[in-house]
């Protein structure tokens, strides 16, 4: 099964992608997530040219489309989702590959509310089908903990766990059946 991990942070040292990173460690048996690294390379979004087959663009919708389901983590600025990954989101708003998709929103602030709540907005919006009981908060924020420490941490990562495993098993029940 695969898994694209993206993170709504372009920070080099982001507790998102920390948290992203800690779950490609934990991943169950079968499960293989890759990392999409092209969230600043994005042109800002101009409904002009989505047939035009930008190459960062086709990236992003290749990726999704091969993904049988999404992790996300995404930082809270100012109260929302932060431009960038909204920006992102954007590019896949018209695609045919998003509709549907598996999602697992894994938040690593429990004080990032309203970003959470406004990109289960979106999400929901772009037809996303969100995996509650695999969307968890670990609170990382202020820890500055790295992906193995995080994989390491005994309460951490046994939530981690659980949620990927629950993850799993809701995506194989759907290409089971």
């Amino acid at each position: 099964m695969n898994i694209l991990s993206i993170s709504g942070s372009l920070r080099a040292k982001s507790s998102n992608t920390s948290l992203l990173e800690a779950a490609r460690i934990l991943a169950p048996e079968g499960m293989l997530i890759e990392r999409y690294h092209g969230l600043g390379q994005l042109p800002h979004f101009n409904p002009d040219l989505e047939n035009s087959a930008l190459a960062p663009v086709a990236d992003l919708e290749s990726k999704v489309g091969r993904a049988d389901g999404l992790l996300i983590s995404c930082p809270e600025y100012a109260r929302g989702i932060p431009g960038s990954f909204k920006n992102a989101l954007d590019w896949l708003v018209g695609s045919t590959v998003f509709p549907g998709k598996f999602v697992a929103i894994l938040n690593a602030s429990a004080r990032a509310s309203a970003a959470q709540a406004a990109l289960r907005l979106v999400l929901e919006t772009m037809s996303a089908h969100i995996i509650e009981e695999a969307s968890i908060t670990l609170p990382l924020l202020e820890k500055q903990l790295d992906p193995q420490a995080i994989a390491a941490d005994p309460v951490f990562s046994s939530q981690l766990r659980h949620a990927l495993t629950v993850f799993a098993a809701r995506i194989q029940e759907k290409l089971r059946g």
